[in-house]
C-alpha cells in the first residue's frame, strides 16, 4: 500500500454515522470514512456475529477489544485477541470471513 493523496487530518468517530448490517448470525455496527484511495472503519461485533459472505478484498485489521476468529475458506483460522492484528492483501490466497463469539472492537484499513 502507498499512501500517496492522503490528506493530513483527523476523524472523529462518534460523528461518523453508524450502520448496521447483519451476518448469517449476529450483527457487524460499523462507521466508515475514505481517506483518499483508502477506507478506515471502526466495527462492533456482536456475540453470535458469523458474517454472511467470503471475503478476497484486502485487510489490515486491528482488534480494540474483544476477540474474534478470522476464518479462510480452506480451514485455516486467526484467533485474534485485544492488541493483535491480521492482514492479507486483495485477491490474495483462500476467502475469509470474520466468525465471533463474545463480540469484538475493531478498526480495519483497506
Amino acid at each position: 500500500m502507498k499512501l500517496a493523496d492522503v490528506p493530513q487530518g483527523m476523524i472523529n468517530w462518534s460523528r461518523v454515522p453508524r450502520s448496521v448490517q447483519p451476518g448469517d448470525s449476529g450483527t457487524a455496527a460499523g462507521r466508515a470514512c475514505a481517506v483518499g484511495d483508502i477506507q478506515l472503519r471502526v466495527v462492533e461485533y456482536s456475540a453470535g456475529y458469523v458474517a454472511d459472505h467470503w471475503c478476497h478484498k484486502g485487510h489490515i485489521l486491528f482488534v480494540m477489544s474483544g476477540a474474534l476468529v478470522i476464518e479462510h475458506q480452506d480451514g485455516q483460522r486467526y484467533d485474534l485477541t485485544p492488541g493483535t492484528t491480521w492482514h492479507v492483501a486483495d485477491e490474495s490466497g483462500p476467502a475469509h470471513r470474520v466468525v465471533c463469539e463474545q463480540g469484538a472492537t475493531v478498526f480495519i484499513v483497506e
